[in-house]
Parts: C-alpha cells; structure tokens; sequence
C-alpha cells in the first residue's frame, strides 16, 4: 500500500533531523567529558625510565587521565624543596590527583619507615598521594589542610609484585590512577589519623631592631635565593621599593636594592623583590645570587635599610 503524503513527510523530516544530529559541526559543539587531571612530581629527573614507567601505570589504569608534569627536577631526595614547589604550583593547575614523590626513605622498616598515603584536602576535593615524610601537607594546607586521609600502603591497587626501591611505580602511580578512575578514598587503604601526619619544621623570619632576620628556604635554578619572609615583613623592617639596603651574610656585607623586577638594577646587581609565590627572594639581574653571596639552605641573612 502506498505511504500517505503525512508519513512519507514525517520521515523525510526525521531523516534530515539525523542527519543534522550527524553533522561535524554538532559533534564538535556538543559537551564532552572533562578527562581527570593527574599532576605529577619528582626526584626522578628525566635521563632514566622512571617517570615513563610511571606515566605507563598510570594509562593502563586509567587511559583517559590528562597528566600534567609539574616538574621532575627537584633535586635528588630534596623532600622540603619538593614540599616548597608542590605547594607553590598546585593554586595554579585544576582540582584532581595530585601525584608527587620525593622518598629517600622508600623501602625502609622498623624506625625508618614512612607510612604511604592518600590525602582528601578540605577545600576543592583535592586528592594528594605521596610518602608521608613531609611532602604533602604544606601544599594539602593551602587549601584548607587535610580532611581525611588513608594508609595505601596495603592497598588493592597496588602492584602484584613490589620492588622495594620504586613505590612510584607500584603502589603511588596505581593509587593516583585508580582515584582519577574514580575509586572512593575509602576503598584504597585503611585509616589514618591526619593530626599525625609528617610536617616539615621550617625556619620563621622575625623583624627585631629595625631589621629583618629572614633564612633560605631554597634556590631555584637561576641561582635566585627564596627566602621566609614576605614582603609585608620587608617593609615594615624599613626597606621599600626602590630603597637601598644592606644584607648581611657570614660576616659580609652586601649592597642590594629592593626592585620589582630584574631588569631595574644594572646587570650583576643584587636585588631583593617578591617572587611569584609573593615571598621575598635575592637575586642578581642576569647573575646568580647563591653564587655571590655563596649561601646554602637555612643561613640566616640579616637585611636591614641602607
């Protein structure tokens, strides 16, 4: 029997509906699903295959993870450095899996060992994994401290034969990969008390007499020196933008001014101004300030108006 006018009309209009719902152009405007972020730090460097295995782990567990390498620069065992830049980088990347490992206490027992975990931070349901030595809770801090935590030390995610040396491959990238996959905290380690989680004891500036005790917290690759103190604290010791100061360092006295950028005091100058993490830091325009003053971490520098 022949189709009447109406449905051969309602067909046309659901073949061209289709047809529309096919178009390139509305593939490409329709919504897609954010993939979830794996941020990731280390000690590792980049000349062996460490942080390729552990971006392997991570894809086989979770394929459509976005991993984004913080950096793998920190220097060797350096846990506070890592502490420092973790902390420092992570108010700039999006709310995910925050995967870092600095553990020169990997594989250790009795009263050398250090627990593993996984931390829920308080505000943008943040999740850190890492070795409980340090690493963790100063970035966990800057969004409102740690909320709940697990030991992962057991965890079903971790890998079915463990190397002693290499809890990045086999137990932290599988845990990082299976919250970005979606697993509840819960489900992947026991308990822990968060109030007895491993801080870092770092050093405090003070003002005292109209000068400013500040200490090297660390130095960056440029040779710029990071220092404890903020700005406000530089000012209220007397030296603002633009003035001249002196910086006293085992027993050398050095002139420097306090700049905004690099370029505002001529080349091989000293400086002191706010770095990107707006703390105070020393610097020497297109030089380096760790060389001139020959400082290492937790010297004391006493900076006081010129």
């Amino acid at each position: 029997m022949p189709s009447s006018p109406t449905r051969s009309r309602q067909r046309d209009e659901s073949a061209r509906g289709a047809a529309r719902d096919d178009s390139p152009g509305d593939a490409m405007s329709r919504p897609r699903a954010t993939p979830p972020i794996i941020t990731f730090l280390s000690d590792y460097g980049l000349e062996d295959e460490f942080v390729g295995v552990c971006h392997g782990v991570i894809a086989r567990r979770c394929p459509r993870a976005h991993v984004i390498d913080l950096t793998h620069g920190i220097p060797p065992h350096d846990v506070r450095t890592g502490a420092l830049v973790l902390a420092g980088a992570l108010p700039f990347v999006p709310a995910g899996v925050h995967l870092a490992v600095v553990d020169p206490g990997v594989g250790a027992a009795g009263e050398r060992a250090r627990r593993a975990v996984a931390l829920r931070t308080a505000a943008e349901d943040r999740l850190l994994v890492g070795p409980d030595n340090g690493l963790l809770v100063l970035a966990a801090e800057r969004f409102g401290g740690v909320l709940e935590g697990v030991d992962i030390s057991r965890s079903p995610e971790r890998a079915p034969t463990l190397s002693r040396t290499f809890d990045g491959r086999d137990l932290f990238a599988p845990v990082a990969a299976a919250l970005a996959e979606g697993e509840p905290l819960a489900a992947l380690g026991s308990d822990l008390d968060v109030r007895r989680l491993r801080r870092l004891r770092l050093p405090v500036a003070s003002i005292s007499d109209g000068a400013l005790l500040a200490h090297v917290l660390h130095s960056d690759r440029f040779g710029n020196l990071i220092l404890d103190a903020t700005p406000q604290q530089l000012t209220a010791a007397g030296a603002r933008e633009g003035s001249s100061v002196a910086v006293h360092h085992a027993g050398h006295v050095h002139a420097a001014r306090r700049a905004g950028t690099f370029a505002e005091v001529p080349v091989g100058e000293l400086l002191l101004y706010e770095d990107a993490q707006r703390m105070v830091a020393l610097a020497v325009n297109q030089g380096s300030a760790a060389k001139l003053l020959g400082a290492a971490r937790d010297d004391e520098l006493l900076v006081r108006p010129a």
